[in-house]
């Protein structure tokens, strides 16, 4: 098993919103991907977008800019 790391994740009402800032982070640079949302948190699509704790602000200001549901930190 891995260790548990601090990873910042935006989650997504719709699988369309959630697809949507996966393509254009990765536009952006940034570090990250969609994975299932952690049992520890809900969230509409089930789909929330992972990405390493040191790229937070940026996530967060693209996430303020698009369609999302709310970003936590968490360690997973």
């Amino acid at each position: 098993m891995r260790p548990l790391e601090k990873k910042v994740l935006v989650t997504f009402e719709t699988t369309t919103s959630a697809m949507a800032f996966e393509e254009e982070a990765k536009k952006a640079g940034l570090n990250g991907r969609l994975i299932p949302v952690p049992k520890q948190i809900t969230a509409g699509c089930g789909l929330s977008y992972c990405a390493p704790v040191r790229e937070k602000d940026r996530t967060r200001q693209l996430a303020e800019k698009m369609i999302h549901q709310r970003i936590y930190e968490l360690m997973i």
